[in-house]
């Protein structure tokens, strides 16, 4: 049974990983390869003509900064404000908070195209569209799901700890900043790497708030390979691998933090 087991898992590894081998592979082809038949997984000849043309035909650097700070503003909002939501909804007791979480759990059962053209018109009346700051303020504003994941983690932090501190004169945010936090990183590790995954991704708000291509990230800009003549899929393959390596590298460096925050969050 286990050889059946590794069997099974080892075909739905390769169903989920033999996109991204295709895409890693097209990308180092020759242009005459990529549509050869039969095709051909590996390429004959390989090139990084498409790399140098993924950096040269859009302003791929440009594209990549501000990626980069969106995605690196979230993850500060998400890490900065999520945890001291979720501290006040485990540890503080003060009349209307399980009320409060109940309604934290509702927002998260709202699809977010119901909201999409609300928050968009409220955007646009303040004469932010056209900037990222509808890209990070939600993020400094706290987050149903990584309120809702903390807050569970902190759940397993013993009482008696915190009851201690303050018997020690400790104040509440000290205990926060030097006892809760440290406990917590985990759950934090995990919910910083979700957020710079979905800011790093995030195709449908940059398109919608973004109007400036000075401004585009690089999921806008992968866009541009699409012409309405064809699809130039050598350099739209090599944008892609150069697209996905920092959430990959990201992933790859935390993921003990990642996958244990998650698997406390869920035993809870």
């Amino acid at each position: 049974m286990t050889i059946y087991r590794y069997a099974l898992v080892i075909l739905l590894a390769g169903v989920f990983v033999f996109p991204f081998i295709v895409m890693l592979t097209t990308a180092f082809k020759v242009s005459d390869e990529i549509f050869m038949a039969p095709p051909e997984l590996l390429p004959r000849t390989w090139t990084l003509d498409h790399f140098v043309g993924a950096l040269t035909q859009i302003p791929f650097f440009r594209f990549l900064l501000n990626t980069v700070v969106i995605a690196g503003l979230s993850v500060l909002g998400t890490v900065l404000v999520s945890p001291l939501v979720a501290y006040s909804l485990s540890k503080l007791r003060w009349k209307g908070r399980n009320l409060l979480f109940i309604m934290v759990l509702a927002t998260m059962m709202l699809p977010p195209q119901v909201t999409l053209i609300p928050i968009y018109m409220m955007w646009n009346k303040v004469g932010a569209t056209g900037t990222i700051l509808p890209l990070i303020v939600p993020a400094f504003l706290g987050t149903p799901f990584f309120i809702f994941l903390i807050r569970q983690f902190l759940l397993s932090v013993p009482d008696e700890l915190i009851e201690a501190a303050k018997v020690d004169g400790a104040s509440e945010f000290r205990i926060y900043w030097s006892i809760v936090l440290p406990i917590a990183r985990p759950a934090l590790i995990t919910s910083a790497v979700f957020q710079f995954v979905w800011a790093w991704t995030d195709f449908l708000y940059p398109l919608i708030y973004l109007n400036d291509e000075e401004s585009y990230t690089l999921s806008i800009g992968l866009y541009s390979f699409l012409g309405e003549h064809g699809v130039q899929w050598g350099p739209l393959m090599a944008s892609c691998v150069l697209f996905t390596l920092p959430a990959f590298l990201i992933f790859l460096v935390f993921q003990r933090y990642f996958i244990g925050g998650i698997a406390t969050g869920a035993l809870k």
